[in-house]
């Protein structure tokens, strides 16, 4: 299993955050329904739950008051992590991105590209699009969301606990 993390830097439209995105390469092997129903259970499972099935939206956004779990079960897509000055990355079906609350990402491009997210203990997410109204109250709101208690995939011993509880 492959395991890569990534760390933006804040910028006037998109704050980020200083806890890394987190994707697993090839985490799992199911597609289509099939897969879906795998991730919807293996979030539920680690308490990431108030799931969804879709695509992720071809503009800037992030969430301010929760982070976010996305499962691709199909196709890929090139997508925008961290705004504008951040980094383009191929996602396929297979991948599971962790993305910090304040963490801008786009669908820049995708063929047949299908993903279930879900929050840490079901919170409902708010939307961000980068307008400068939106801050200084994101930034607020994005240093009160806690650390989850479990990795959406490895559960209460997961990277995501070992990469985000030491910063």
């Amino acid at each position: 299993m492959e395991i890569k993390s990534y760390q933006f830097k804040g910028d006037k439209s998109i704050p980020n955050n200083k806890l890394p995105v987190i994707i697993y390469k090839g985490i799992f092997s199911a597609r289509g329904n099939e897969g879906a129903k795998w991730l919807e259970d293996k979030f539920a499972e680690n308490n990431w739950k108030n799931s969804w099935r879709n695509g992720v939206f071809d503009y800037h956004h992030y969430h301010s008051n929760t982070h976010e779990v996305l499962g691709v079960y199909s196709g890929e897509a090139l997508l925008q992590l961290g705004g504008e000055k951040g980094q383009k990355l191929k996602v396929f079906a297979g991948d599971v991105i962790v993305i910090p609350a304040g963490v801008a990402h786009k669908n820049l491009e995708s063929n047949d590209f299908a993903v279930v997210g879900a929050y840490p203990e079901g919170r409902s997410h708010d939307m961000n699009t980068g307008k400068e109204t939106e801050r200084p109250e994101a930034d607020d709101s994005i240093a009160k969301v806690p650390i989850p208690g479990y990795d959406p995939i490895q559960g209460k011993n997961g990277e995501l606990i070992k990469l985000w509880k030491k910063l």
